[in-house]
């Protein structure tokens, strides 16, 4: 199929977006919300409300009301929504998106419905969040970080921190830090509380995680958090001279264009929506504006985070191709772009990372001090690193002050060198000249 003239090609994305915004319903109106698959590893599937039941699931798909997640023997998933508050899903796991809207004056409401398996919930308590398993209900307006599964004879609520409060057919039962109350699913959910909570496998993965956003959201600086802990760990940003304040992913190299890669997914009542492969492609799809600048490459410019963009923007320009092109909606299947979306983000044990990569293949947190890598990367054109295990259950348990400092990286023409080495991003990033 040959590529449409940039002109040509202009015009297409103008007139498709007009009428994929036309079908879109009034967000101002509807309060209509999506929230982040932020994280996939393994078999996860979802069913996005199309008709088509559930397919194969990846990162940076929106979830909007009605989506449903499950995941296999083998498979984890996380959700981040737009304050960072994060909910990761266990194996052998299954949940709805039962309500995702805003009220009038804009407080953001979130209901989900665990229906069978176990889910981590950390909230940052910014905005209104329910969980509904078995017969019970969990409202939330504050901070609080705890476990929750369900099965069909017993359930059981385990909080690490804040207290929480669980609504059900015997009453109202208040769960305070550190402690887990279990229902008995056959006797009316009836509570029992114990002063300790048992150790599960995947803890440290829950944990890890929590500590991942916690440790590259410290400044944020925008009003939703969600990818913004993505953004400062895959990349950096930069003031260039006649485009502002951008951000750029490391390793770009010369080329790269940040369309090459991903897939678009159709969503009832919204058509189709751009999901990037990258592991930070979120918050510079849905908001803001891509550009490119001479010397420096593409670049994401912050902003628009009062509405979500179906289609990405971004600035046209005769200095580099683009190739954005917005398929029609006559199936509703999944159209994948390049490498398309990533199924399982675990670390393979040896990686090379290249210039024009972006991030694709570093797992979160699984190679520490990403900006020293990207300079050399940008002088060499490659690095042969190690990735340490990224939230792995199995993975020996790290201190927060090392949990993403501890992996090993042998790289190609020299080491490492000190963490205060190369900035990757005067001149144009990782490989731009």
């Amino acid at each position: 199929m040959s590529t449409p003239s940039l002109s040509r090609f202009s015009l297409l994305l103008l007139s498709t977006a007009a009428c994929t915004l036309l079908a879109l319903p009034a967000l101002a109106d509807s309060q209509a919300r999506i929230v982040r698959l932020s994280d996939v590893q393994g078999s996860v599937q979802i069913d996005k409300n199309s008709g088509l039941g559930f397919e194969n699931a990846f990162i940076n798909l929106p979830i909007t009301q009605g989506v449903q997640l499950r995941t296999g023997a083998n498979g984890r998933a996380e959700i981040e929504f737009e304050d960072g508050s994060s909910m990761r899903l266990a194996p052998n796991t299954t949940v709805e998106f039962s309500r995702l809207a805003a009220d009038d004056s804009g407080r953001r409401i979130s209901e989900v419905s665990l229906v069978a398996g176990m889910a981590y919930v950390n909230w940052m308590g910014k905005d209104a969040f329910t969980l509904n398993f078995s017969s019970e209900k969990i409202a939330l307006d504050h901070v609080a970080h705890f476990r929750v599964d369900t099965s069909t004879e017993v359930a059981n609520v385990a909080v690490f921190k804040g207290d929480v409060d669980v609504e059900g057919p015997s009453g109202k039962l208040t769960v305070e830090k550190k402690k887990t109350a279990t229902f008995d699913v056959a006797n009316d959910d009836k509570s029992t509380v114990e002063n300790k909570i048992a150790e599960m496998p995947l803890d440290q993965w829950d944990k890890e995680s929590v500590s991942y956003h916690d440790q590259y959201a410290k400044n944020n600086q925008t009003p939703y958090g969600y990818g913004v802990s993505d953004l400062n760990y895959y990349g950096g940003y930069s003031n260039v001279p006649g485009y502002g304040m951008m951000w750029q992913p490391y390793f770009t190299g010369v080329g790269w264009d940040p369309f090459m890669d991903g897939a678009w997914g159709f969503y009832p009542g919204y058509g189709y929506v751009f999901a990037s492969a990258y592991p930070w492609g979120w918050m510079p799809y849905m908001y803001g504006n891509w550009a490119y600048a001479p010397g420096y490459g593409w670049g994401w410019q912050p902003g628009g985070f009062t509405r979500w963009h179906p289609v990405p923007h971004y600035t046209p320009t005769t200095l580099t191709h683009v190739n954005l092109v917005v398929p029609t909606a006559e199936n509703g299947k999944t159209v994948f772009v390049g490498k398309g979306g990533p199924i399982s983000s675990v670390p393979p044990s040896h990686l090379t990372v290249r210039a024009g990569s972006a991030g694709m293949g570093i797992a979160r947190g699984s190679l520490t001090n990403l900006k020293s890598l990207n300079h050399q990367v940008a002088k060499s054109g490659f690095a042969q690193v190690h990735p340490a295990p990224a939230f792995s259950a199995s993975s020996p348990s790290r201190s927060s002050s090392s949990s993403f400092g501890s992996s090993h990286s042998s790289m190609a023409g020299s080491s490492m060198g000190h963490a205060s080495s190369g900035g990757g991003h005067s001149g144009g990033g990782g490989g731009h000249h």
